[in-house]
């Protein structure tokens, strides 16, 4: 507390004297939350404290976005956030997995109704216990065995990470957890080393295979999550099962199944997910012509040619669309440029915005991002009802 001199003005002392009084009425009155884990719950509890310290809820920015959670003036973060088994060298799947999941999410908790909170029950140590191969160290492991082969015939590494949403409600002053998504992404392809240090081999990974490991893993997290303290056997748990690209794919996996356990350690019937990404420009002579974004390939590519042509120093123009069955659910175009100048980007990035609704799809999501080999310059955004781009461009005032 600030240092007061002694005045010696009798009614200005009084002044002050009241002053104190009435602010220590105040912080004594006032209170914050703060979490109960193991009720899953928040309580409330008088505190004299600052405003920042327990548990606040965001702000919405629109309604198909959810409120969040800071805890003590910080957004609260995963406790698990980033761990994998092994290294994930395809960006895009990173990006595709846990939008997707997202959107997975709002399909069974409404963003008008739940608050999102990052997982809070899986922890980092717990994570890298399951996602490590069962070992004799190991017994919680989820990975088979390492059978000591190197071959086509070794135990591949199935599950690659676990990421968790806990959705919330509020009961006056508290919040209560009310459901779960879990998002298993399980590998496609494995890639390994025969000796440490050594060369990266690959193997592919049977989908048959893959998606009767998932469901076992599903089952066996499910039963492992009922135990956990604070979820209890009446919270709903979500499953969605998530197969993940290649390395050297430009485009992000796919989600292609879920499952609910709405009550004790068993979850019902899968139900598939006809999502699918598409990787733009297509490829002809492979198989793409019959692809469910022939008709977009066709504007984005020209799309590509109409701002290659206008501005010459570009390096490569790519698209990510994402489908659910023949629905177009959303766009993200990465365009490369070898610009230097803040005067060009700029003017780039104006000239995308004023250009890409004659050609790009609207009604959905587009992102247009465009960057150099020093990151990300600028990037560009229209949302499902928006008729036309925000355009940010980084690093300007």
């Amino acid at each position: 507390m600030r240092a007061v001199k002694w005045l010696s003005a009798i009614g200005v002392v009084a002044v002050l004297i009241a002053a104190l009084v009435f602010f220590g009425n105040f912080f004594s009155k006032n209170s914050s939350s703060v979490s109960n884990s193991n009720s899953g719950k928040t309580t409330t509890t008088a505190t004299k404290s600052s405003s920042k310290k327990g548990i606040q809820i965001t702000e919405k920015n629109n309604n198909s976005s959810y409120q969040t959670v800071i805890k003590n003036g910080r957004y609260l973060t995963s406790k698990a956030r980033g761990v994998s088994a092994t290294q994930q060298n395809n960006t895009y799947d990173q990006v595709s997995f846990e939008n997707g999941l997202q959107d997975f999410a709002k399909e069974h908790f409404s963003t008008s109704k739940y608050i999102f909170q990052e997982g809070q029950y899986l922890t980092t140590d717990t994570a890298n216990n399951w996602l490590d191969r069962k070992s004799d160290s190991n017994p919680t492991g989820l990975n088979p065995v390492d059978n000591g082969k190197t071959d086509s015939s070794r135990n591949p590494i199935y599950l690659q990470t676990i990421e968790e949403q806990d959705f919330m409600t509020k009961e006056g002053s508290n919040l209560k957890l009310n459901g779960i998504v879990l998002g298993l992404a399980m590998n496609t392809q494995d890639v390994y080393q025969k000796e440490q240090y050594g060369a990266s081999y690959t193997q592919d990974i049977n989908s048959a295979d893959r998606i009767q490991k998932g469901k076992e893993m599903a089952n066996e997290i499910i039963q492992r999550y009922r135990k956990m303290s604070g979820i209890g056997n009446d919270i709903p748990i979500y499953v969605a099962m998530y197969a993940q690209s290649k390395d050297d794919s430009l485009a992000g996996g796919n989600f292609y199944s879920w499952n609910v356990s709405k009550s004790g350690n068993t979850l019902g019937n899968w139900t598939d997910i006809n999502d699918q990404t598409v990787v733009l420009p297509m490829q002809t002579g492979t198989g793409d012509e019959k692809s469910v974004a022939t008709k977009l390939n066709t504007s984005f590519t020209n799309f590509s040619d109409n701002i290659q042509s206008f501005f010459p120093n570009l390096s490569s123009v790519t698209g990510q669309a994402s489908y659910e069955g023949n629905n177009l659910k959303g766009l993200i175009v990465d365009v490369s440029t070898q610009f230097y100048s803040a005067t060009e980007i700029e003017s780039f990035a104006n000239y995308i915005a004023q250009s890409a609704p004659n050609y790009l799809p609207k009604g959905v999501p587009v992102k247009i991002k465009i960057e150099a080999s020093t990151g990300m310059q600028a990037y560009l955004i229209q949302g499902a009802n928006d008729s036309k781009y925000k355009v940010t461009i980084l690093g300007s005032y």
